[in-house]
């Protein structure tokens, strides 16, 4: 009995130094699955652009102890299943050190279970999702706000600022317009009102036609946008059409993107509300973010400034500041609790706090006016 008890701790102990391994390699790979074509393309070279200008920095100041970063991806075009297609590819083929930067609430969700079986760093998905937060999992590491903080920052602002009651939503019809379903429910409910009317669309379609009639009913006050860029702008060009949508807000949350909406409206900008979890990409006050814009125009030169770049860099510099405070080896169980340890200043001029695995809880609200955004305080 007692040779069975040995044996036990024995087997235990090379497993788990299996699933805790040394990585002693020079390089360490982070993985990413994301929309590198379709109409979600914008996405992936800006947070590719933003997240490689301070990995390659990093690299070059020789900042991460006997490492460098290099940050790989596979092409998921914003759909589930290939998304789980590449993270089978990232974690049993490349054996990645961390993944990173997924985008989109129904591809994570569709790979969460590996995520969570494998124990794997999940750093800073560009998701919201309740999912991610209200079940703590020590892998995975936000860096974002949730969908939840954004829209009450929204209700709170149309609500309490401007007594706008009469609240719509348009969403996507999947995990992600569901948990922003959710969230603006709750929301309303706390003010004693009820979502005025409601529209869905299809994921990776521009069918939104029966989802504008349906919230046109409504004659809303305010409509909170959540879905894909080109969803959220196709919608608010047909509403400026539309005498019925003359005085309306449109409120998109972070996920839309806010640069390439404005991109594709050109003009029409007038009564556009966008949430963020960052603050203002062109800031000449904060620090860190004259750092993004500086290092931005070293390594790639070519790609626009904009919230999605900002917020990949951001995430790009927590990894590596983690990475930093690593004293021992070089582990995937110490990187995820280096996370605890790291200064609520790192980020110069933005504020931080890790908790329940999510490394900052800002939000913000802006307008675009003469040609640039004007944050609303």
């Amino acid at each position: 009995m007692k040779y069975i008890f040995f044996s036990i701790i024995f087997l235990s102990l090379i497993y788990l130094n299996l699933k805790d391994k040394f990585y002693n390699d020079n390089i360490l790979l982070f993985g990413s699955s994301l929309p590198q074509s379709g109409i979600m393309k914008a996405w992936a070279s800006s947070i590719y652009a933003g997240a490689n200008s301070y990995f390659f920095y990093a690299n070059e100041q020789h900042l991460v102890r006997n490492h460098s970063i290099k940050l790989i991806s596979y092409d998921d075009k914003y759909e589930p299943e290939l998304t789980l297609e590449n993270i089978n590819k990232l974690i049993f083929g490349d054996k990645v050190f961390s993944l990173f930067a997924f985008v989109g609430t129904p591809t994570i969700k569709n790979v969460l279970n590996i995520i969570e079986d494998e124990n794997i760093p999940f750093i800073a998905p560009f998701s919201g999702a309740e999912f991610l937060r209200n079940k703590y999992k020590k892998n995975i590491i936000n860096y974002r706000s949730s969908y939840k903080e954004e829209v009450e920052n929204i209700v709170s602002y149309l609500y309490e600022k401007k007594n706008i009651k009469k609240i719509a939503i348009f969403y996507q019809n999947d995990n992600y317009g569901e948990e922003a379903y959710l969230s603006l429910l709750e929301s309303l409910e706390k003010r004693n009102l009820y979502i005025n009317s409601e529209g869905t669309y299809k994921r990776n379609t521009l069918s939104i036609k029966h989802a504008f009639y349906e919230i046109k009913e409504g004659r809303p006050e305010a409509i909170i946008l959540v879905g894909a860029y080109k969803a959220n702008a196709l919608f608010i060009k047909k509403a400026k059409n539309d005498q019925v949508f003359k005085n309306t807000i449109f409120c998109n949350i972070s996920f839309g993107d806010a640069n390439q909406i404005i991109k594709e409206l050109k003009s029409q900008t007038k009564n556009l509300i966008f949430s963020s979890v960052v603050p203002f990409y062109g800031s000449k006050k904060i620090a860190v973010i004259l750092e993004y814009q500086k290092l931005m125009k070293k390594y790639f030169p070519e790609q626009p400034l904009g919230f999605v770049s900002l917020e990949s860099f951001l995430a790009a510099k927590s990894i590596v500041e983690a990475l930093r405070q690593i004293k021992g080896n070089m582990t995937r169980n110490n990187f995820i609790e280096a996370f605890n340890h790291m200064n609520n200043n790192f980020l110069d001029g933005i504020q931080t706090k890790y908790k329940n695995s999510q490394i900052q809880d800002n939000t913000y609200l802006f307008t675009y006016e003469n040609n640039t955004f004007k944050k609303i305080k």
